[in-house]
């Protein structure tokens, strides 16, 4: 509970046994003003694990909702269907890479009028290792193409955020891959959303990437984001070509 509202955790993993337990118990040590247990809710989407990934979050104390289609967005997706309605949404990596602590950062605006906020990388601290090549410049590469595009400065997609429950329901998020943090900072921006960064510190994640750790995961994040800009560019532009149109 934060200000009277709910609060839940959406954790998507895919083979994270060594570090999705750390990450579910520092969330769950966390209290909110009044001294009150933070998070109401803690869902671990468990996608399509072969390790011990479940069975570790689950004795950690969260509950746990299987999907056998991989894919980052499709994980968000399955944990998100099963919340009970919270006020916030807070998304957060398996892999402890960030500080479970600086929660509070992304809460405190959504509290002052905000409906997105996301954790920014680039403009916070990161430790050695923290954050590879491709992740620096793929950030760099799909910000200033957002600030190309929509003349709004975007500084990272970082998967560490937190939003409003009706506003994530308004965004209809559909991507089930790659594109899933960028469709929803595109989204937010089309909508005209009261969207906020803060800085935030990155640690080394515990493991091997599975996305920027290999040449196909950097490919295919790659695409899956840049991919979905020009799709929600496109669409946005029939939309105003078919209102022109019925003017």
């Amino acid at each position: 509970m934060y200000c009277n509202k709910t609060v839940a955790a959406v954790i998507p993993a895919h083979n994270e046994q060594d570090s999705v337990g750390t990450v579910v118990d520092e969330l769950r040590a966390l209290l909110g003003p009044g001294s009150s247990t933070l998070f109401d809710d803690i869902v671990v989407c468990d996608n399509a694990s072969t390790d011990r990934t479940a069975t570790r979050a689950r004795d950690a104390g969260a509950r746990v909702v299987y999907q056998a289609e991989l894919g980052y967005g499709v994980a968000c997706l399955t944990a998100i269907g099963i919340l009970k309605q919270p006020d916030i949404v807070v998304f957060v990596d398996a892999d402890h890479s960030v500080v479970a602590g600086e929660v509070m950062l992304l809460l405190a605006p959504l509290s002052k009028g905000a409906d997105l906020v996301v954790g920014s990388r680039v403009l916070g601290r990161r430790k050695p290792g923290a954050l590879t090549f491709p992740q620096r410049l793929g950030n760099w590469l799909a910000s200033h193409t957002i600030k190309w595009l929509w003349q709004y400065r975007v500084t990272d997609l970082g998967p560490f955020r937190a939003i409003c429950y009706q506003s994530l329901n308004r965004l209809q998020m559909k991507d089930r891959q790659f594109g899933w943090t960028v469709e929803m900072q595109v989204k937010a921006i089309q909508a005209g959303m009261n969207i906020t960064e803060v800085p935030v510190i990155s640690l080394k994640r515990i493991g091997r990437s599975k996305i920027s750790g290999t040449l196909k995961g950097c490919i295919g994040a790659a695409i899956g984001i840049f991919s979905t800009i020009y799709k929600l560019r496109a669409q946005e532009k029939r939309l105003l070509i078919d209102a022109t149109y019925k003017k």
